[in-house]
């Protein structure tokens, strides 16, 4: 029963499919910022500011920042249920990686939205 209350999903194939699918948007965002990167060399502060100005690139932003707190979390999440046994030390390895989520995905906001 413990598990599954720190489990990022309901089951393990809603997991999976979360796993797939984050794994999908940060495909999507790493090849259009390659792309956007590689037919813009010349590339300067207001070009690449005026690129995150834009509401629907900030979105994207957000929505891969996102992607990339809950597809690590199932990962370190069944890495350490896999190989991390005692259980306390199970539960602080968890605790810390949620704590860094979170200051990950406030931080990100923060710069996103400049709030």
């Amino acid at each position: 029963m413990v598990t599954s209350i720190t489990s990022f999903g309901r089951s393990g194939l809603y997991d999976w499919m979360m796993q797939r699918v984050t794994a999908v948007i940060l495909l999507a965002y790493t090849v259009f910022m390659i792309g956007y990167l590689l037919f813009n060399p010349d590339m300067d502060y207001n070009q690449w500011r005026g690129l995150f100005d834009a509401t629907g690139m900030r979105i994207f932003t957000l929505l891969a920042l996102l992607s990339m707190v809950a597809h690590a979390w199932i990962g370190m999440w069944s890495v350490s249920t896999d190989y991390i046994k005692p259980t306390g030390a199970r539960f602080v390895f968890q605790s810390v990686c949620g704590l860094l989520a979170f200051i990950y995905v406030v931080w990100g906001i923060q710069i996103l939205w400049g709030i």
